[in-house]
């Protein structure tokens, strides 16, 4: 019998990951956390691009972005005020061994899944850090999110060619 000595390039390796931009503002602090009169809203909105650096060497960058609001009384007055902002993007450089047509899904839906965890476990942090309970955002369904972003562009496409 003969051993082959061949290495087998991953399908995907994520080569670094960093966070590229954070912000985090408590605009009502410390109001807010003596005047809150029920638990806040919270919104969160994520987004998720690519670029090729090289041959098959990609930066990907997850976006997630959370809002709290919560009514808080003002002067006998109820009002709706930001409880906090948070916005992390986290990024990586990947290496994709894939065929052509699975960079884009791969790129968009396998890698984010890879860096969720991470950006989570920031906001978490962040959120804790600040005086707030840490904000564990539920699992992102990256599969979904692209195709629904396939959808938009195909509808963009049919009212560009009605026009």
């Amino acid at each position: 019998m003969t051993e082959k000595n061949e290495q087998i390039a991953p399908m995907i390796a994520i080569n670094a990951q960093y966070i590229k931009d954070i912000s985090f503002e408590a605009p009502h602090v410390p109001e807010i956390f003596t005047q809150i009169k029920s638990n806040p809203e919270i919104n969160v909105n994520v987004d998720v691009n690519a670029t090729k650096i090289n041959n098959n060497l990609f930066e990907v960058n997850l976006n997630l972005k959370a809002e709290a609001k919560a009514k808080i009384t003002i002067n006998e007055k109820e009002e709706e005020k930001t409880a906090f902002l948070c916005e992390v993007s986290y990024g990586c450089l990947a290496t994709i061994n894939v065929a052509p047509e699975s960079i884009e899904p791969v790129l968009l839906i396998e890698v984010p899944r890879l860096l969720f965890p991470f950006a989570r476990n920031i906001i978490g942090d962040l959120t804790r850090e600040s005086g707030f309970p840490p904000l564990m955002i539920n699992p992102i369904d990256f599969a979904g999110l692209y195709q629904q972003r396939l959808a938009q562009i195909q509808r963009e496409k049919q009212k560009a060619t009605l026009n």
